[in-house]
């Protein structure tokens, strides 16, 4: 072989396999997409990316006003969603919720498992009710929308079904025990749900992002000492260096469920610390409870708040300032309320 040739043999390959993954992404054009937890944060942008690629829209959340003022902000973007209460972790609920899409809009083919909840702080500070929520909206949710679209996507032989988890559904967090026990139910869920369903011409994704300025410490529920939680969480999510965009993450996942990946982990960070715990699961267990030493404790007398409730010297702060403009512009804030301290 000339010398030099081995490169261009090289870079011919690297062309036919991206030419080979374009060429297997299906065209989301007018396909009726469910996106849960659909009127803010990640669910929003997720819901605006798919529009954007032509599909037919529908969100659901559980606060009806919430998901008017979603309404508007994809309208203004030229976006027409279906738009219907309902919580995800009500079996009965996700059953209606299905009925109107369809009526409205036709049979489910993309159906986006996003709704979430996280309550973070020292795991003696949180109650069994905790748990159960998390599982309730992280587990339970997504099995009760799968099995209400399945039969219709069998009977088609095609559809997409993208499992929103988290790089805290494969190694657990401190301070974010529910969240990591409702994230891992769903990657094991969902990694099953791929094997079983690839005969019927069913695509399943699981998707694990780490940190995102989507804007949700100000709804996320801080227990212990609140203000502290939030300030480090806060501090986290906003910081270039840990967290990515948003807005780029919806764009990688609507890519990756076109193309029915089976896994995606988003972040080089999230990919390094998925990495490193496959390899070496104890030093890293370790390494995060050194970690925990150096997060809040429980406090004499635990409390709980929700972001927007619990400022400090720290969140909001300049610290914050990226992860505060998320908050506003995906409608993680009632209008007109900026957290104290931040302006325009």
């Amino acid at each position: 072989m000339a010398r030099g040739g081995w490169k261009w043999w090289a870079l011919a390959g690297l062309g036919g396999l991206w030419a080979l993954r374009r060429a297997r992404a299906a065209s989301l054009r007018e396909r009726v997409v469910l996106v849960t937890g659909g009127s803010r944060g990640l669910g929003l942008l997720l819901a605006r990316e798919f529009g954007r690629r032509g599909a037919r829209v529908a969100i659901c959340a559980r606060d009806a006003a919430e998901l008017e003022r979603a309404r508007s902000l994809l309208a203004a973007q030229g976006i027409a969603a279906f738009t219907a209460p309902c919580d995800v972790s009500q079996p009965g609920q996700v059953a209606d919720l299905v009925a109107r899409v369809e009526r409205e809009l036709g049979p489910i083919e993309v159906l986006v498992n996003n709704a979430g909840t996280a309550v973070v702080g020292p795991v003696e500070a949180m109650t069994a009710g905790d748990f159960a929520r998390s599982l309730g909206v992280h587990f339970w949710g997504p099995l009760h929308a799968t099995l209400a679209v399945l039969r219709g996507m069998r009977a088609r032989r095609w559809g997409r079904i993208v499992n929103i988890s988290s790089i805290g559904g494969k190694v657990a967090i401190p301070h974010l025990a529910p969240y990591s026990a409702g994230k891992f139910a769903l990657t094991g869920f969902s990694q099953g749900l791929r094997a079983e369903l690839h005969k019927d011409g069913i695509r399943v994704t699981t998707i694990c992002p780490g940190l995102m300025r989507t804007g949700s410490p100000a709804q996320a529920e801080f227990v212990g000492q609140p203000a502290a939680e939030h300030a480090w969480f806060s501090i986290s999510d906003a910081f270039p260096l840990f967290s990515m965009s948003a807005a780029r993450a919806a764009r990688q996942i609507a890519a990756a469920c076109a193309r029915g990946d089976a896994e995606v982990i988003l972040s080089w960070q999230a990919k390094l610390i998925t990495w490193a715990h496959g390899l070496m699961p104890g030093m890293v267990s370790d390494a995060l409870g050194v970690v925990n030493r150096a997060l809040p404790g429980a406090g004499a007398s635990p409390r709980r708040a929700r972001g927007m409730e619990a400022p400090s010297k720290w969140a909001p702060s300049r610290l914050t300032t990226l992860g505060d403009h998320a908050a506003e512009q995906n409608n993680e804030l009632p209008p007109g309320l900026l957290p104290p301290g931040m302006a325009h």
